[in-house]
């Protein structure tokens, strides 16, 4: 159980903060950029969530508030350094996670026509919040394959922030109803 008593502890005045297993590092090292960024990720689920209101936007309501949960506990598996071979209480992302992103992805997907050209932002403003929090959460994912050449991530928490980006952008298809904004290549030129 998580218990704040205090917001700030003044332990990071100069520049290191504490990871999950007690190490300090500097705030700008890649472990902290990587969960740093799955914290705006969700920040910004947070608000497409305010755009998921009504009964007919109950269903992505739902899912984003699981996936937000899911976040804070791969935010939670990035700020404990896995160890190899380590079996040890931290919470760490589990496949039955990506799985589930697995199924929501093409249960989405069914109900939606094949795309003949990119999509643009827009729409809905919840599938425009949706498409702002996937491009965060594919910054999420390069940083993490980043960190993942320089220290040991788990497998599943890569598929899962791989999964998240395109179960974002299936949502955010869903959420515009089959009216998404399409790319027209060249279309402004002189």
């Amino acid at each position: 159980m998580v218990k704040l008593n205090r917001i700030y502890t003044k332990t990071g005045d100069q520049g290191q903060t504490g990871l999950g297993d007690g190490s300090r590092v500097d705030k700008d090292a890649l472990r902290v950029e990587a969960y740093g960024t799955v914290d705006e990720a969700n920040a910004a689920l947070g608000i497409a969530r305010l755009c998921a209101t009504g009964p007919e936007n109950a269903p992505w309501d739902g899912m984003l508030f699981r996936i937000q949960n899911d976040l804070f506990d791969l935010g939670a598996d990035l700020c404990v350094p896995e160890k190899e071979g380590e079996e040890g209480p931290h919470l760490r992302i589990q496949e039955s996670q990506v799985e589930r992103l697995e199924h929501e992805i093409d249960a989405m997907n069914e109900a939606l026509a094949p795309l003949n050209s990119f999509v643009l932002p827009g729409g809905t403003a919840l599938a425009a919040e949706l498409h702002l929090a996937r491009t965060i959460v594919r910054r999420a994912e390069r940083l993490m394959v980043s960190l993942a050449k320089h220290e040991l991530v788990g497998a599943p928490a890569l598929r899962y922030i791989n999964r998240l980006s395109d179960h974002l952008f299936v949502m955010s298809r869903a959420a515009n109803k089959g009216d998404d904004v399409l790319w027209v290549p060249g279309k402004n030129r002189d």
